[in-house]
């Protein structure tokens, strides 16, 4: 069995870790145009074939609620970075596609915002990351 004190000083850790990793994170999208939240909609995106993804699949990425995720979307519509279309295959869902607006944001910050990340996690060496990436995947059960 698992020992609880470890298990909770280890989950405290992670939690701690993430929240300042997060807070550095933030200050990629100071004085820019386009929220955190926003960029992550463009990252599940423009990964997509044609630079599109299922409204479902762009939901499952978020870390928000479903409303929340649908009404951040018809906002970036509105904006022009996005835009929305019923799903042929699937007549209750939706595709979401990148305008050249929303890819060239969405690539303005991925350029700062990668190399934020990649300075934070230069302390782990290439092993240590991958154990990571590995152990974060098992976390979530996937």
């Amino acid at each position: 069995m698992t020992d609880r004190r470890l298990a909770v000083a280890a989950w405290e850790s992670l939690f701690r870790a993430q929240h300042e990793l997060m807070n550095d994170f933030e200050q990629d999208f100071d004085g820019d145009d386009l929220a955190q939240a926003e960029y992550d909609v463009l990252l599940t995106v423009t990964r997509g074939e044609d630079q599109s993804a299922r409204l479902r699949d762009v939901t499952a990425n978020m870390l928000i609620s479903q409303p929340s995720v649908s009404r951040l979307v018809d906002r970036m519509v509105t904006r022009g970075l996005i835009t929305k279309c019923p799903d042929p295959s699937d007549g209750r869902g939706a595709i979401v596609r990148a305008t050249e607006k929303g890819a060239s944001a969405f690539r303005r910050v991925a350029t700062v915002h990668g190399r934020t990340i990649a300075e934070r996690m230069a302390v782990l060496s290439d092993e240590e990351l991958a154990q990571l990436k590995a152990l974060a995947t098992k976390l979530r059960g996937l």
